[in-house]
C-alpha cells in the first residue's frame, strides 16, 4: 500500500482492455497505479497509446520488470497468463486476470474449446468475476479470471430464466450475439479495419465460438450459440430464444427477473416500456460497468426471448475486473464504477 492506497499494475496496459483498466484505476479513489507494462511501447508514455489518459504521470515498462503491487490486472492474450501465472501470483497478493486463461472450471474444458491448459492446478483456485453469479465467493479471492464479453451478456440475459427454473438443461437456448469491434483488441487484424468492418452483420462464429463453454458451464445449460460482427465499436447485445417445456407467464418472468436483480447495482431490467428504448441496447450503457436484461413473451407462451445489453470493454471485461477486485479486498462494490452513459450519443 502507499499513503494507506492499494498498488495496483496491470500487465498488457496497451490494448484496449488494459487502456480502459487504466481510465478506471486511475479514478478509483482507493486503487494507486504504480506499473503498466507494454512490450510494444515500453519508456512511452500511458497517454502516447491513450489519449484519454494524457493527464496520467506514468510510463509503459517492461512485463518482464513486475514490481510488486498488492492487486495485479492481467491483460493478456490468451496462453500468456497461464505460463506465468507463477510469476504474476510472485508479484502481487491478487490477480485479475481478463484473458480466457482462467475462466474455465475444469481442464477437460480447454481441452475441447482451446488448446489446453498448461497450469490446470490452478483451475479450482480460480474464482469467475462476475458478481451477480458468483459473489460470495469474491471476497478473500487471490485469484479472479474475469469472464468473456459474449458470455457475460449472455449469462446475465439467461440467469433469471435458468435459477427459477422456466428453462433448465433439458430446454436448449438458441443464442444470437452482436458485438463491435473493440471485441478484437487493438491488434484486430484486417477484418476489423474501418473499411472491412464498416456497415456490416457479419457472422464471425456461427459455431463453436468459445464463449459457449463459460455459459453452458456456469448456467448449466445447453446453448445453440452465434456471434455476429457489427458495424459498432463499444457494445455486446445477446438476443436468447427460449422454449420452455412449462407454460410461463409475464408476472413469472417479472418476478424471476426482479429476483435476480433487485439488488444489483449494476443491472437495469428493460422490458417493452414505452419511447425508443423498449429493451436492452448496448448504446445506453456504453463506457460504464451497467447492464441491461429483458425479457419478451410469444404470444402463445411457448417462447422466451431474454436480452442482455453491455459495453464489452466494461461490464464484459474491465469494468466487472474491478468490480470483481473491490469486492476481494474489500472496498465498496460500486467503488470507481459510478459512470453514467451519455444520450444522445452516437456510435459507441
Amino acid at each position: 500500500m502507499t499513503d494507506g492506497r492499494v498498488t495496483a499494475g496491470v500487465v498488457g496496459g496497451s490494448g484496449f482492455t488494459g487502456g480502459e483498466l487504466l481510465r478506471l484505476l486511475a479514478g478509483h479513489p482507493e486503487f494507486e497505479v504504480v506499473q503498466a507494462t507494454s512490450r510494444s511501447y515500453e519508456r512511452k508514455t500511458v497517454g502516447h497509446v491513450h489519449p484519454n489518459l494524457r493527464s496520467l504521470d506514468l510510463r509503459f515498462t517492461s512485463p518482464d520488470d513486475l514490481e510488486s503491487v498488492d492487486v495485479l490486472f492481467t491483460a493478456t492474450p490468451h496462453g500468456v497468463s497461464m505460463e506465468r501465472i507463477d510469476e504474476f501470483r510472485d508479484a502481487a497478493e491478487t490477480v485479475v486476470d481478463l484473458s480466457a486463461d482462467f475462466r474455465l472450471p475444469e481442464a477437460a474444458a480447454y481441452d475441447e474449446w482451446y488448446d489446453g491448459h498448461v497450469a490446470p492446478e490452478y483451475l479450482d483456485e480460480a474464482e469467475y468475476a462476475l458478481p451477480e453469479l458468483n459473489r460470495e465467493n469474491l471476497p478473500g479471492a487471490d485469484l479472479i479470471a474475469a469472464g468473456g464479453c459474449n458470455a457475460t451478456a449472455t449469462i446475465l440475459a439467461l440467469k433469471p430464466l435458468a435459477d427459477s427454473g422456466v428453462v433448465t438443461a433439458s430446454d436448449r437456448a438458441v443464442v444470437d450475439v452482436k458485438v463491435g469491434s473493440s471485441e478484437g483488441g487493438a491488434g484486430g487484424g484486417a477484418a476489423s479495419s474501418h473499411a472491412e468492418r464498416s456497415g456490416v452483420v457479419r457472422p464471425y462464429a456461427p459455431t463453436e465460438h468459445r464463449h459457449q463453454a463459460e455459459i453452458d458451464a456456469y448456467l448449466g445449460l445447453s446453448t445453440a450459440f452465434t456471434v455476429h460482427a457489427v458495424d459498432m465499436v463499444r457494445g455486446a447485445s445477446a438476443t436468447c430464444h427460449t422454449f420452455p417445456a412449462d407454460a410461463v407467464t409475464k408476472g413469472d418472468l417479472w418476478g424471476a427477473y426482479r429476483d435476480a436483480y433487485e439488488d444489483e447495482p449494476f443491472v437495469d431490467l428493460v422490458a417493452g416500456g414505452g419511447d425508443v428504448y423498449r429493451y436492452p441496447e448496448p448504446k445506453a450503457v456504453a463506457g460504464t460497468n451497467r447492464a441491461e436484461v429483458g425479457f419478451a413473451l410469444d404470444t402463445d407462451n411457448a417462447r422466451v426471448v431474454a436480452f442482455g445489453a453491455i459495453d464489452n470493454v466494461m461490464k464484459g471485461s474491465a469494468g466487472q475486473a474491478v468490480h470483481a477486485a473491490n469486492l476481494a479486498v474489500g472496498f465498496e462494490e460500486t467503488a470507481g464504477l459510478d459512470q453514467r452513459g451519455l444520450h444522445p450519443v452516437g456510435t459507441p
